[in-house]
């Protein structure tokens, strides 16, 4: 009898790929204003094309945030430092048209008796798997990795010297009948590079030679220096799917070459890489963009907590994989709706409606309870807008922040203590155990 399997695809984008520069310039625009305000109601968008970023949105705020200083040392930070990528800090023009909130909103949003109500209505989705440590699907945790390791290597070490910051990485992974791991069907990689090898002639032919010859070095060097730090990352099981090359296809740079790109190849917008923020295409997505975002607004507080839920509930032993769905009203404090899905791998006896009343019972789902569990009101932003959102490491760091007191009339420096990704934290298994009575 055929083997019975299915092909699911994820793909992820590098820190300088076009989107995910709007994506950093918008949130760490967020995170400076809530580094001195943390009450700062914040909802910034931006656009970057080639020479040029655009910056517009609504912001309520006692602090000012120098935008354009901020674009700037995002982008130099990214990589983007030579006049050859069309794009560099030093020389870009940054426009921007941030204006006030809506007074309509903020009643809403803050009552006159302190209850806070959703930023926006909206549907928000959180899910977990164990297919990986991470309660991550295999597919987006591996083209994360893999984005990750190129910007290191371009970074850090000078392996691969031509790399340049955009980049896109692709992972199908094969699933048995259990809906189980159990190959890597195909990786595509794609990394903007130098023309490091020119064409001896200006001819066609030559140009294909010199291209052909470039994509095999970089294929070279990827499975040289990238896939032995990927397999460090992802442990034996993985590492033995990565090592099937007879059965793997791995497609590197498959135009052929990678050299214009960036803003100058394709403009870029916050909130264009959702499906790359979340998880890859599996479990579900409501729609709202997360970067540039205050947590007054669920699109991205309450994804952050239903998140929070999911990877607690498959941590404890409840399911194999949770999807979990709530829904808001603008202004209203409590969610209309809280729906779980378990796939059939409930290892409770409890119906998946059940499961849903139980959590809603239990686990505070108006955003001021968010904000405060998740440490929200705190400038953690910043290092969520590339690699994803989710699956990444909870750590305790200290991030600087410069501003210019026009009071004072000089510049101050502020050091802010900051947990990052709280919502990853596996810190609710002990009471999910008792909710469902889980020995």
């Amino acid at each position: 009898m055929q083997k019975r399997h299915y092909l699911f695809t994820s793909e992820s984008v590098s820190e300088g790929h076009p989107d995910k520069i709007a994506d950093q310039i918008s949130d760490n625009i967020l995170d400076q204003f809530l580094a001195f305000d943390p009450e700062a109601h914040v909802a910034v968008e931006t656009l970057v094309t080639t020479g040029q970023v655009i910056i517009v949105g609504e912001v309520k705020s006692k602090t000012y945030v120098d935008v354009q200083n901020v674009a700037r040392e995002t982008i130099k930070r990214i990589g983007y430092t030579k006049d050859d990528y069309y794009f560099s800090y030093k020389s870009l023009g940054v426009m921007s048209a941030i204006h006030d909130q809506s007074e309509d909103i903020a009643q809403g949003v803050i009552r006159s008796e302190g209850e806070q109500g959703a930023g926006d209505q909206g549907m928000m989705f959180g899910y977990a798997v164990d297919e990986t440590e991470s309660l991550m699907p295999l597919p987006i945790a591996l083209a994360h990795k893999i984005m990750e390791i190129i910007a290191y290597i371009r970074k850090e070490t000078g392996e691969m010297p031509y790399l340049r910051p955009d980049a896109k990485s692709q992972v199908t992974v094969e699933y048995d009948a259990r809906r189980r791991p159990s190959g890597i069907h195909t990786i595509v990689i794609s990394v903007q590079h130098d023309e490091f090898i020119k064409p001896g002639k200006d001819v066609r032919e030559a140009e294909k030679k010199a291209e052909r010859k470039m994509q095999e070095i970089i294929k070279q060097d990827i499975i040289r220096y990238v896939f032995p730090r990927l397999k460090e990352a992802f442990g034996d099981s993985v590492a033995r799917m990565l090592d099937r090359f007879d059965y793997t296809r791995l497609l590197i740079n498959p135009t052929g070459k990678f050299v214009i790109g960036g803003p100058h190849g394709d403009s870029g917008l916050t909130g264009r890489k959702i499906i790359v923020d979340t998880y890859g295409g599996r479990g579900a997505h409501g729609g709202g963009a997360f970067s540039g975002k205050d947590p007054s607004k669920v699109d991205r507080s309450a994804a952050y907590a239903v998140r929070h839920l999911a990877k607690n509930m498959v941590a404890a032993g409840v399911a194999n994989e949770v999807l979990i769905q709530v829904s808001y009203a603008i202004g209203v404090a409590e969610p209309i709706n809280i729906f779980v899905d378990t796939f059939g791998t409930s290892k409770v006896n409890y119906s998946d409606m059940e499961i849903a009343e139980i959590l809603g019972k239990h686990y505070k789902l108006n955003p001021q309870a968010i904000e405060e569990r998740l440490k929200l009101r705190e400038p953690v932003y910043a290092e969520t807008a590339a690699y994803g959102h989710f699956g990444r490491t909870p750590q305790t760091v200290i991030k600087p922040f410069k501003r210019y007191n026009y009071e004072l009339k000089r510049e101050e420096l502020i050091h802010k203590e900051v947990e990052l990704f709280t919502w990853e934290k596996t810190d609710l298994t002990d009471e999910i155990k008792k909710w469902f009575m889980i020995r």
